[in-house]
């Protein structure tokens, strides 16, 4: 992480109040406008700041990134398992209902998959990014797939969705085929009511 040599925020409710509405304003700018260009002055003129109070209560820019980029995928993965947990249908219906979730802008979808990019391109720097999205939306998975399951079948089955997920989410945001992505989640969905159907 790059280090700014200014003091943090820390051990006040003030200072802490300031960081995460600062945060907040930044992570709406990411969700808005991704990661393209991203700096330490944009992200000040978002939050109405100048860099150096960013600096004051953040790490570096670095540090900012990854607490905004960790703030989204918190939302979206709340609001994914909110719109899940509506499905009463099975596992299929449950990943069914998370996709729109996953795809809309206001989670800053295109962020979360543009910081898995960073991830393969900097590991040294990004490689956080990879691991926390895999640490936040396993378990969610696992959590959607039925109880009766054993754990090894939940762990195989909520990989399978993980990866597939993660797939198709890349092929939207960098190959713009919206009707092969469609195709690709339709057959996910099958193939999890045959998964559901088999040995149940």
């Amino acid at each position: 992480m790059e280090s700014s040599g200014y003091r943090r925020s820390a051990g006040t409710a003030r200072g802490e109040a300031r960081r995460l509405e600062l945060l907040e304003k930044v992570v709406e700018d990411l969700a808005a406008n991704g990661l393209v260009d991203f700096s330490l002055r944009r992200a000040a003129r978002a939050a109405g700041t100048t860099h150096k109070v960013l600096l004051y209560h953040f790490e570096g820019v670095d540090d900012l990134l990854v607490q905004a980029v960790d703030r989204l995928r918190e939302r979206r993965i709340g609001s994914g398992l909110a719109a899940a947990a509506g499905s009463t249908s099975g596992l299929a219906a449950r990943v069914a209902a998370l996709w729109p979730v996953l795809t809309d802008p206001r989670f800053g979808h295109r962020v979360l998959e543009q910081s898995t990019g960073l991830a393969m391109y900097d590991p040294g720097r990004y490689a956080r990014f990879g691991r926390e999205a895999t640490a936040v939306y396993l378990p969610a998975l696992l959590s959607l797939c039925p109880s009766e399951w054993d754990d090894v079948r939940r762990a195989e089955v909520a990989e399978m969705v993980l990866a597939t997920l993660r797939g198709l989410l890349l092929d939207r945001v960098t190959g713009g085929d919206e009707e092969g992505v469609e195709a690709g989640l339709r057959a996910l969905l099958r193939a999890l009511e045959r998964e559901e159907g088999a040995g149940a």
